[in-house]
């Protein structure tokens, strides 16, 4: 079966985090979560449980029954954010199988992601962490870095490490045994930011003796933190289709409106000789008549510049 967190309140991504919990961000037309249950069919799993808290209804209003994903969703609130392993811990009694845990705020682009499967079913093991070699130091210091011998064999994990002594990264897809949630419940809080941390429960894991492995299944992983992280995920999918524009049946692009590299959602309206250049526009948002824009987001709230750097 499938677990997805996606209770976070996503704070750096105010305003949108004010309306739209990070795991519905639209991603060209769809919640970002909508991936990752689709992801979760091809592999074979029907049953997805989905942690929420923070605006919960508002991902069950965007996934519903999970029926137009391949999947059947049930969700579970998680009633205080104390940490990923703290929202695992809510999950114990819905959860009667070994459980693939997906985080539902990242974008994933994978490559062979069954082999998980098969390798822990092949193995026996108690669990499998999908990694990719990580060429930008910043990025392994923002999440945890995997030590594995050379049958990939996981001996230690460490978060947000300040000097990464290898550059295989752990991604925020994982494989584990029912007898993980055994290492979950004696999960220490930490110091670093009082929470309970998912790589301590993995390390409790490793030390009960439990076989875990490292699966470099992961090419690409995109963590959706700030407003320009949005912007730059759905320009990166709109040209690896190879479309220059994504615009909604629903939306409305008046006359003279130009578009380059841009993604218009249902209900967003570019006003007439409008001159948009890698830009978004949220349902309802609309853009003036007559006025030039680069690098920015509209919603029916405002608009957010999203220049290179901008946080």
């Amino acid at each position: 079966m499938g677990v997805i967190l996606a209770a976070g309140k996503g704070t750096r991504m105010r305003p949108f985090s004010e309306r739209w919990p990070k795991p519905i961000l639209p991603v060209l037309g769809v919640p970002l979560m909508a991936y990752q249950l689709r992801m979760m069919a091809g592999l074979g799993v029907r049953r997805v449980v989905v942690v929420i808290g923070h605006l919960g209804h508002e991902v069950v209003r965007a996934l519903g029954d999970g029926a137009e994903y391949g999947v059947e969703i049930r969700y579970v609130e998680q009633e205080e954010t104390l940490g990923i392993a703290h929202a695992v811990s809510r999950l114990e009694p819905h959860v009667d199988r070994s459980f693939f845990l997906f985080l539902g705020d990242i974008y994933f682009d994978t490559e062979n992601l069954g082999s998980m499967l098969e390798r822990f079913r092949a193995g026996k093991l108690g669990g499998v962490l999908a990694c990719r070699r990580e060429p930008d130091l910043e990025a392994i210091k923002r999440n945890f870095v995997v030590l594995a011998d050379a049958d990939h064999v996981v001996h230690r994990v460490i978060e947000k490490p300040r000097h990464p002594r290898t550059d295989l990264k752990g991604c925020g897809i994982y494989l584990f045994d029912q007898a993980f949630f055994d290492a979950v419940r004696r999960t220490p809080r930490t110091a670093l930011r009082n929470e309970y941390e998912i790589t301590d429960s993995i390390q409790i894991f490793l030390d009960d003796g439990y076989r875990v492995e490292a699966a470099e299944v992961v090419k690409a992983d995109m963590n959706v933190s700030y407003p320009a992280d949005l912007l730059q995920l759905n320009l990166l999918l709109l040209a690896e289709r190879g479309e220059v524009n994504f615009v909604d049946a629903g939306a409305r692009v008046q006359a003279g409106a130009t578009l380059d590299r841009c993604v218009v959602m249902g209900g967003a309206t570019v006003g007439a000789d409008a001159a948009l250049t890698e830009c978004m526009l949220f349902p309802g948002a609309a853009v003036p008549a007559g006025q030039a824009f680069r690098r920015t987001i509209f919603t029916p709230d405002g608009e957010i510049r999203c220049e290179p750097g901008a946080r």
